[in-house]
Order: C-alpha cells, then structure tokens, then sequence
C-alpha cells in the first residue's frame, strides 16, 4: 500500500467520523472485500475509538489517530450481573404497542422467551417487529413509546430465568 493511499483511507475513516458526529451515531461498521472495520462512540462526549475486527485494514485501522479502547469492562453490582440486555438492531422510532389504543407488548414483569415480540422500530416507513432474543422477565423498559432509538440502543433489560 502507497503513502497516498493511508491517506486516502484516514481521509476516509475521519469523513466517517464527522458523519457520526452529525448524526450522533454510536458505531458503525465497514465491509469491503475481505477488510472489516468497526468505529465506536464511547459516552456523549463523543470519544471514538477503532476497533479493528479479523482480517482488519492494519495500517488505516491504527490511523485514526486515537487508541482503541477497550469495549465493556464496566463493573456491575450484583444484582445488575444477572440483568440482560435486549438491544435496538436498528435506528428508527420505539413503539411498545401495536397500534395507539392497544396494550403494550410488554410491561416490567411480563415474561419472555426468545421469539418474543417486545416493541415495533419504525424505520423509513417499515414497521419491524423486534423479537427478545433472550428469555426471562421484563426488569427495566429504558425508552418511551414515539422515542428516537438508535442501533445498539439498551430498549429493556430482562432478569434471567
């Protein structure tokens, strides 16, 4: 790989950045070829860092500039361990009813199995149906029906079984 051509991709990777920024992206995720690259947000200040996923860019990857940094690592009480997350796949806007006059799809208590249907994601006009994933009882709903959500957003945590 030339010179010119690590600066072509660290003008890249910072243009994705900016893009992030603007948009308030939490992280974002580049296939081309064989190469794979991931950029995350770290909290609301707006740190990045790369984490560089096999086989990753090597050279454009450490190019930008900052360390990567480590993702988790963030030390829970004990009665937080057992809690799972059930996150948002996509950005789009959080419905927790089907329709405006119907129950919720759940509430804190309802019990969960993975093919469970917990709220709706409105993105560009589709409606999608996210399913728990996991199976246990609703412990926490963390966004308000009509809520903007982004992708990798914390939508509810679940108490194991």
């Amino acid at each position: 790989m030339s010179h010119n051509d690590k600066d072509n991709d660290l003008d890249k990777i910072k243009d994705i950045l900016e893009i992030m920024k603007a948009n308030d992206l939490e992280e974002v995720e580049i296939k081309h070829g064989d190469d794979k690259i991931l950029l995350k947000r770290f909290g609301r200040q707006g740190s990045f860092g790369v984490v560089p996923v096999p086989p990753a860019m090597g050279p454009a990857a450490a190019a930008a500039g900052e360390a990567p940094q480590a993702i988790g690592g963030e030390t829970k009480g004990p009665a937080e361990e057992k809690l799972l997350e059930i996150k948002s796949p996509l950005v789009g806007t959080f419905y927790a009813t089907p329709s405006p006059d119907s129950e919720p799809f759940v509430e804190v208590g309802s019990k969960v199995e993975e093919n469970s249907v917990v709220c709706i994601i409105e993105a560009m006009k589709v409606m999608n149906e996210i399913k728990a994933e996991v199976s246990g009882t609703i412990a926490e709903i963390l966004v308000k029906n009509g809520e903007a959500v982004e992708y990798g957003q914390v939508l509810f945590r679940v108490s194991g079984v």
